[in-house]
């Protein structure tokens, strides 16, 4: 919708241009055909350049208005620096034309008689207005929307209204007596018009060049590096299309970060820069990076990650300096042991070929849980059963009391136990792992055909 009103807002700038150029055209042509004046037919054909250059705008605003497509994947807003690089070659064919005649007039290789009338005052005091508010209206929807060919217009009629306040100037010369003043006065302009010209061309060329804005990379690699997550900044790239900003960002984050976290990060980093920099589109590409403070665990977890492999219970020794590792991988219960084995040992080399080939690797091969397991509640007098064993079983240990939310689920591969317990909240996690781990141990003994036990730790009230 914002998009859609700024195409609008260009189009009728564009369009207003047109009707002022051709307005002026006419009325120059009229006056300076009365009056003889040779400046005012001059500044009559100007008016036409300048109407041939506001088409040339209107038509170019449409087109780089459209949307990308199979041909143009990244929009038509290049479409305005053509446009703009054509009136650059406009205002300095015009710089050339009016110097050469300014020159021929002081030199008097072709003189002209100049009729200073009222009403050639008029056209051009006419002129100078209709010029400035032009110029201003267009200047203040080119910086609103960006856009390279209504900027163009604005600098050719800032021009342009110079040009007629030396036209208006040699008027007056004329009217005092001084048939040259409106050729010297010409001669200034043109010299303006052509440093407007290359101002222009300076820039437009630097868009179909992909001329990356000063200070832009810059701003974007600051922002990626204020950015949680992000641990380096590879590449920024910036190049400018009409009026959006194309930037790619290659940044890296460490390896062991889940993929949505990565994935978030990478969101809050393209609405930050969007955020300062709001006509931008980002392409934002993460590397994955091995940081140097990476743990041996957090190592074997990506490398087991990366093959696909589900381990737990990562074990990580010292012996005599020298490191031992050893993990429970997981895979299918209907997998052969020989398949199973070929995969525990891909692993282990992995794993030496990451860490050397010194470390020791041992690997314990467990089923996968069943994804979905159907099962049913156990009966009330069997959950009030098994909520009794826990009880007595956690006053024997000492350190838990208050075993309570006690769930009985049958299942074909046995029974499951969850409850939940309170403890002292002073004690660390590995004490308290070991409280719940024996009173889960002592249950499953008492009764053989519960398969699994999860017992949930709360701080006591006390806490």
């Amino acid at each position: 919708m914002l998009d859609k009103a700024r195409m609008n807002d260009k189009e009728r700038a564009a369009l207003g241009s047109i009707a002022a150029s051709a307005s002026l055209t006419v009325a120059k042509a009229v006056v300076g055909l009365s009056t003889g004046s040779l400046a005012i037919l001059s500044e009559a054909g100007h008016s036409l350049l300048d109407l041939s250059a506001t088409v040339l705008t209107y038509v170019t605003v449409r087109i780089s208005g459209k949307p990308a497509d199979a041909e143009h994947q990244y929009g038509h807003g290049k479409v305005e620096s053509v446009s703009a690089l054509a009136q650059t070659a406009l205002l300095f064919a015009l710089g050339v034309a009016v110097i050469w005649e300014a020159v021929e007039r002081l030199i008097g290789m072709q003189p002209h008689a100049v009729e200073a009338t009222p009403a050639a005052f008029a056209i051009i005091a006419a002129s100078i207005l209709v010029d400035f508010f032009r110029a201003r209206t267009l200047r203040r929807v080119a910086q609103q929307t960006a856009s390279e060919a209504l900027g163009a217009d604005a600098l050719h009629f800032s021009s342009d209204l110079w040009s007629s306040v030396a036209v208006l100037i040699g008027l007056g010369g004329v009217a005092l007596g001084y048939a040259s003043a409106d050729a010297a006065a010409a001669l200034v302009v043109a010299v303006f018009i052509c440093i407007a010209g290359w101002r222009l061309g300076r820039r437009t060329i630097d868009t179909l060049t992909d001329t990356a804005p000063v200070g832009v990379s810059e701003r974007v690699a600051a922002i990626a590096r204020r950015m949680p997550g992000i641990v380096g900044v590879d590449r920024v790239r910036a190049r400018p299309a009409g009026a959006v900003l194309f930037v790619d960002l290659d940044v890296d984050v460490s390896r062991t970060l889940p993929l949505d976290r990565v994935s978030a990060i990478k969101e809050r980093l393209a609405r930050a820069v969007r955020d300062e920099i709001p006509r931008a589109e980002v392409t934002i590409t993460i590397e994955p990076r091995a940081l140097d403070d990476e743990t041996v665990r957090e190592r074997v977890m990506m490398i087991a990650h990366n093959r696909g492999v589900a381990i737990h219970h990562v074990a990580v020794q010292a012996i005599s300096g020298r490191l031992s590792v050893s993990v429970d991988i997981e895979v299918d219960g209907m997998l052969p042991l020989a398949a199973a084995h070929e995969l525990a040992s891909g692993l282990e080399d992995a794993i030496r070929e990451a860490l050397g080939p010194e470390v020791e690797v041992e690997t314990h091969i467990e089923p996968l849980p069943t994804d979905v397991l159907a099962g049913r509640d156990a009966s009330a007098a069997r959950i009030k059963e098994v909520g009794a064993v826990l009880a007595e079983r956690a006053a024997e240990i000492g350190g838990l009391d208050e075993v309570h939310d006690v769930r009985v689920r049958e299942t074909p591969e046995g029974e499951i136990v969850n409850f939940h317990c309170r403890v002292d909240p002073a004690l660390s996690v590995r004490a308290v792992h070991d409280l719940v781990d024996a009173v889960e141990r002592g249950l499953q003994q008492r009764f053989p055909t519960i398969r699994r036990v999860i017992g949930h730790a709360e701080p006591g009230r006390n806490g």
